[in-house]
């Protein structure tokens, strides 16, 4: 699933939560990093790092529900993206695999999931997955 993009516009279908008042996004990939891009806000200095899953922790197969499928306007043959954000600290680096990015990579569509429940830790040790 990992194809480098060299600047994607994405489109949220509601507001990331903490980042409500910005709404114009571009994804592109970090080079010489497969499997990680920067996500950049056009309206002022905000960029995130986000991992494939796929690539960084393939195992983790979160629920994505029909309607938020439906709002990202895949077509049948068409395969979610499941990004997830990374944290640095000194000394470690962190996942948040309870609110995923789901992108369509085709239309630029994207929504980040808030998943329910235990299973799912706010900060994962990457090198753990």
């Amino acid at each position: 699933m990992d194809t480098p993009v060299a600047n994607l516009p994405v489109a949220f279908t509601a507001p990331m939560p903490g980042f409500e008042d910005l709404h114009d996004f571009s994804l592109r990939s970090v080079e010489g990093a497969a499997g990680l891009y920067a996500l950049e806000a056009a309206s002022t200095p905000v960029r995130l790092f986000l991992a494939d899953a796929a690539v960084f922790a393939p195992s983790y197969a979160p629920p994505i529900p029909v309607a938020a499928l439906e709002a990202l306007d895949f077509q049948e043959s068409e395969a979610p993206q499941v990004l997830i954000v990374l944290n640095h600290s000194p000394g470690s680096t962190t996942v948040n695999l309870m609110a995923p990015i789901v992108l369509n990579r085709s239309t630029g569509r994207c929504t980040q999931l808030v998943l329910d429940g235990r299973d799912y830790p706010l900060r994962a040790e990457l090198n753990s997955l």
